[in-house]
């Protein structure tokens, strides 16, 4: 699972895909909520704001 920003949204599937052989689901952390996790409050790879979830 992979949390990251727009900037290296790319670098997470690819880190995915590597990982796992398979495409990950991707999910617009702007239009989807959980109700038991909350997102962290930066991208894994920087300090921005992070906008995708890549599981």
């Amino acid at each position: 699972m992979f949390v990251v920003c727009k900037e290296h949204v790319e670098l997470a599937i690819d880190m995915f895909v590597d990982e796992y052989e398979e495409a990950p689901d991707i999910y617009d952390l702007n239009k989807v909520s959980f109700t038991a996790w909350e997102p962290p409050a930066t991208c894994e790879r920087c300090g921005n704001k992070p906008q995708f979830l890549v599981i």
